[in-house]
């Protein structure tokens, strides 16, 4: 690290601006454009990782964010390298995950405006636009500082999101005078906390909830990105209120709670959300996944008395009309309400209507249990894959989801019991998300054991960056479910009642292993065929130390009708 007065290059300048935001994290692809910039990260305490794409390096930068709950960093070289980078934005845009993407362009003598033919000339800028909170060009040294804090600023206030700079290649050698520029640390550069509410609101609110006989609480990404789950089940435990979460909130609540209603108890979880005469959300925007906030998976909003708490003034009120509006921080506005709460009354025994949703419940069982007893005709169950994974891991593991039917499967038998637990692209249904979420997340949380559970399909598109964990020492452990298809296309066609002769690319090639393509890369590796044996496979990849796949062959004919799937394609229909 340079003296603080002394000159030093724009590339030193910008990991000092990164470091002041609170940045520890970044990863992509070195260009040899980046050399004045990376070089410099270890003295400033910013571990750098390399990929082998830059798309799945801004996947491996959410699932780092949304464990530390800290922005993080993913760069790219001119043109196409920024490119690759901008499609994994895409993901991180669509999940709220403040990733800041850095790419460099060529210099302005051929890139401003294009003469026509520079090398990997590409208006980076114009394309980050549409699917970025912030997107800017670094077009002088004195300005670094501004642009980085307006990146950040855009990326972690209201609901987060990513920023994209660009800054060209021949200015971070530039020197420049440090002692010329504000240099200030993140807390005095943008809000870090909106504070609880208004506390007349939130008085108003905590006289609803004290007196209503069928709370219902609905907590969101925003109670995990505030470490709000603590707060959360205070309130829910003082009113004995039934709670549920976003698909991407899972974990806020632990899945065996009496209170809880999982997102696939769907004709339970509709029950009580119309039984509710007070509804509280908190840190969420009702999405398509939860039917929009609105009947027929919600209860009237003209009959329900409906109070919402987010940071971003923007999502309130965004799909379900509310009664009280609180802005407020997630965790902060929930401390204020249960104080408010507890004022006005005791603590309550029970929920309200408990025998009732329990018996809705129990017929959910039943009509799942056809799908997870059926007996496999080759290999395994997937439904029995992952009940028996889930027993398989500690229950503070980290679980990842990806792939399109294996994902049904993993959301409906495989429970979250602590948050920042559960990733999966919920918005996005992005493939190929799975091992850079797993790789984040555990680079982000080294003392927790991560697993993946994916589809063949799903896992080919980033399946390089298995060689990414093993450098990175990340031994993050894939459980690879392989049909030899797209199983959701093939249920797809089944369900739309196309022959088969007609159901066209729904087949990957069979006989491909990817346990071999694991020790290929110098990872471990595992074949299982039934699920007597997959315990024992997760406990060998455990003890290698080493990043593993466990490739697990499952009947094709059973994952094409996977559980939920039906639910999946109502909830979609709103």
């Amino acid at each position: 690290m340079t003296d603080a007065t002394s000159p030093i290059t724009v590339g030193e300048l910008l990991v000092r601006c990164l470091q002041l935001e609170g940045v520890d994290f970044m990863c992509g692809i070195l260009d040899g454009a980046h050399i004045p910039f990376v070089r410099h990260t270890d003295a400033y305490g910013i571990r750098y990782v390399n990929t082998r794409h830059e798309e799945a390096a801004a996947h491996v930068a959410e699932a780092y964010t949304r464990l530390t709950h800290r922005p993080a960093v993913v760069i790219g070289n001119p043109g196409p390298g920024g490119a690759n980078a901008l499609a994994g934005l895409t993901s991180a845009q669509g999940e709220g995950h403040p990733v800041v993407a850095i790419a460099c362009t060529r210099r302005p003598a051929v890139n401003s405006p294009d003469r026509g033919g520079a090398w990997q000339a590409t208006d980076l800028v114009a394309m980050a636009r549409p699917i970025t909170k912030y997107s800017a060009l670094i077009s002088r040294a004195d300005r670094v500082p501004d642009l980085v804090r307006a990146a950040f600023r855009a990326a972690t206030v209201g609901r987060p999101g990513p920023a994209f700079l660009a800054v060209p290649d021949e200015l971070l050698n530039e020197e420049i005078d440090p002692g010329s520029l504000r240099l200030t640390p993140a807390a005095r550069n943008r809000v870090l906390n909106v504070g609880g509410g208004d506390p007349a609101l939130i008085a108003a609110a905590a006289e609803r909830l004290a007196g209503a006989e069928r709370p219902f609480l609905f907590a969101g990404k925003g109670v995990l990105w505030s470490e709000a789950s603590g707060a959360f089940m205070e309130l829910s435990d003082h009113l004995a209120a039934a709670t549920s979460t976003t698909l991407g909130a899972r974990g806020v609540v632990p899945e065996d709670h009496p209170r809880y209603f999982h997102i696939a108890d769907g004709a339970a979880l509709r029950a009580v959300r119309a039984d509710a005469d007070v509804v509280l959300v908190v840190g969420a925007r009702l999405g398509e996944y939860d039917g929009w906030g609105m009947p027929p998976a919600w209860g009237d909003p003209e009959h329900q008395h409906t109070i919402q708490i987010d940071a971003d003034p923007l999502s309130i009120g965004l799909n379900r009309p509310v009664d009280q509006a609180i802005v407020a921080d997630a965790r902060a506005g929930l401390e204020a309400l249960t104080a408010e709460v507890k004022a006005r009354c005791g603590p309550r025994a029970e929920m309200a209507g408990a025998p009732r949703y329990a018996a809705i419940h129990e017929e959910t069982v039943a009509a799942a249990a056809p799908h997870v007893l059926a007996e496999a005709s080759v290999g395994v169950n997937p439904g029995q894959a992952v009940m028996a994974l889930r027993e398989a891991f500690p229950r503070d593991a980290v679980v990842v989801a990806d792939g399109g039917n294996t994902t049904l499967w993993a959301v409906a038998l495989n429970p979250v019991y602590r948050p920042d637990s559960f990733l999966y692209s919920v918005k996005m249904g992005y493939l190929g998300t799975g091992l850079p979420f797993a790789i984040g997340a555990q680079l982000a949380a080294p003392q927790r054991c991560v697993y993946l559970i994916t589809g063949d399909g799903a896992f080919g598109f980033n399946a390089m960056e298995l060689e990414t964990a093993r450098s990175a020492g990340a031994a993050v452990i894939s459980v690879v479910m392989v049909d030899d298809g797209w199983g959701m296309e093939r249920t797809a066609h089944r369900f739309s009642g196309v022959p088969e002769s007609e159901a066209h690319g729904t087949e990957l090639s069979s006989g491909v292993r990817y346990d071999d393509l694991a020790r290929a890369l110098g990872c471990h590796g595992e074949y299982v065929e039934s699920v007597d044996a997959l315990a024992p496979a997760v406990e060998r990849s455990r003890a290698s130390g080493l990043p593993a796949v466990i490739h697990v062959r499952v009947d094709p004919e059973l994952n094409a009708n996977p559980i939920g799937y039906e639910q999946f394609r109502a909830t979609r229909a709103y």
